[in-house]
């Protein structure tokens, strides 16, 4: 009998881990030209999780496009988990996805079309339950397989979340445990254990479609989803963007079973230690923050939960709306303040 194929063994990386380091990426983008146009309502200026661009009263089109190499061996996994993460930038922007393409990177040396297939039917499964379809897309032969989505959605251009907006005082919020990083690592290496897989398919193939409502439902100041830069670096940038100090508090950090174990056994991401390098050096870090600590923060979460800023009088109702929609998390993480030194601090604990 044939074994079945191994996904993670046909790439470098896998998931949101392998994206480009963030001192790269930030000089890229940087020679990028800018167009001035009054219907682009969001572009390139606070690295925000899509575009936005205006079409009529009362509508704007949502754009966005992710993909990656296996996060995981399993086919369909890998294609729902792919769909989950690229749909989430829609929701993060407070919009409805409308439709799909696909993005197929394949080695035909290695990987069949019957394999490939299977990943198609992963990332159409996420794509049913956001009540949308894979409509076409592109595919090229690859030395790595590649799998992804180009997604459009719409969105009140009057509603638009962003992630800057947060004010002096309100609270974060984070709807996903922490950890995807190093137990995707785990899978690569072969080492992890059924339920730590379990735990780490369920987490990433939640579509943030549920959070997302609940948010809408309360009202919120800003949102941004947690992917590759890690908690670390994603509340980095509303921090920075609305010019506000923001506090993270490690006891409070909701956590995927074993994921702290795992790093302290030194599976780590080589995302992670480009996270801390270059976020890390713009952190005030209190002493007792231990080192499992800071890898934890800068894990890079492939399809993370999204994080939102949210003010006193409506943060109890927040955290009632995502349990009462199923979140897998609605942990309060931090605090917005007036900056200090760098914009932000992470502590052990509240204060």
């Amino acid at each position: 009998m044939d074994e079945p194929v191994r996904l993670t063994r046909y790439s470098h990386g896998g998931g949101c881990g392998c994206k480009l380091g963030p001192a790269d990426l930030e000089r890229i983008v940087a020679r990028l030209p800018r167009r001035e146009d009054d219907k682009l309502l969001v572009g390139l200026e606070t690295g925000d999780d899509a575009a936005v661009y205006w079409v009529a009263p009362g509508v704007a089109v949502v754009q966005t496009l992710d993909f990656f190499m296996p996060v995981v061996d399993d086919p369909v996994d890998f294609g729902r988990i792919a769909a989950a993460n690229a749909l989430s930038d829609v929701y993060a922007m407070r919009g409805r996805p409308t439709l799909a393409l696909a993005i197929v990177g394949m080695p035909t040396a290695h990987v069949t079309p019957e394999v490939m297939a299977l990943v198609l039917e992963g990332g159409s499964l996420a794509c049913d339950d956001a009540g949308i379809a894979i409509v076409g897309g592109h595919s090229i032969d690859d030395t790595e397989l590649k799998f992804g989505l180009s997604v459009t959605g719409v969105v009140d251009p009057e509603r638009i979340w962003r992630n800057t907006g947060a004010a002096p005082g309100d609270w974060l919020v984070l709807t996903k445990p922490l950890g995807v990083g190093t137990l995707a690592s785990r899978v690569k290496k072969g080492i992890i254990t059924p339920d730590e897989y379990a735990t780490l398919v369920r987490t990433t193939t939640f579509l943030n479609r549920a959070p997302a409502e609940a948010g809408q439902a309360v009202g919120v100041s800003a949102c941004t989803d947690v992917t590759g830069f890690g908690l670390l670096g994603h509340a980095w940038k509303m921090a920075s963007g609305g010019g506000l100090g923001l506090e993270l508090w490690v006891d409070a950090l909701p956590e995927l079973p074993g994921a702290r174990a795992s790093i302290a056994e030194g599976v780590v991401p080589g995302g992670t230690h480009r996270n801390l390098a270059h976020y890390g050096a713009r952190t005030t870090w209190d002493e007792d923050v231990t080192d499992v600590d800071r890898l934890l923060i800068a894990d890079p979460q492939t399809s993370g939960g999204l994080l939102f800023a949210v003010s006193d009088k409506r943060l109890g109702a927040l955290r009632e709306a995502l349990v009462a929609r199923g979140a897998l998390a609605a942990a309060v993480v931090g605090r917005f303040g007036e900056p200090g030194e760098h914009p932000l601090r992470v502590r052990r604990q509240a204060r």
